[in-house]
């Protein structure tokens, strides 16, 4: 695993209001959201890098707002396509 430093200024961890070790693990799961959001990373892949199961990944996505399954128009019309056809 790699290891990334970023310089946090005193007042993100006041207003975070958690200890160093905390905002880490809150800059993590809202960096693997916002990556997994814009699509460059896998439901697994995001889940991996915040260091949590899958499935708590995907359950903590509404709390920042995201949908847990994300289809594209393409997909939508795909799916709907093949439920029409099993009717």
């Amino acid at each position: 695993m790699s290891t990334i430093t970023w310089n946090i200024p005193r007042e993100t961890l006041f207003a975070l209001k958690g200890s160093t070790e905390d905002v880490g693990l809150i800059l993590r799961m809202a960096s693997a959201v916002k990556l997994y959001e814009m699509g460059k990373l896998s439901s697994g892949a995001a889940a991996h890098l915040a260091d949590v199961p899958r499935t708590v990944f995907l359950s903590k996505l509404a709390d920042y707002g995201v949908d847990t399954f994300q289809l594209s128009e393409e997909e939508l019309q795909r799916q709907t396509r093949l439920k029409e056809k099993d009717l």
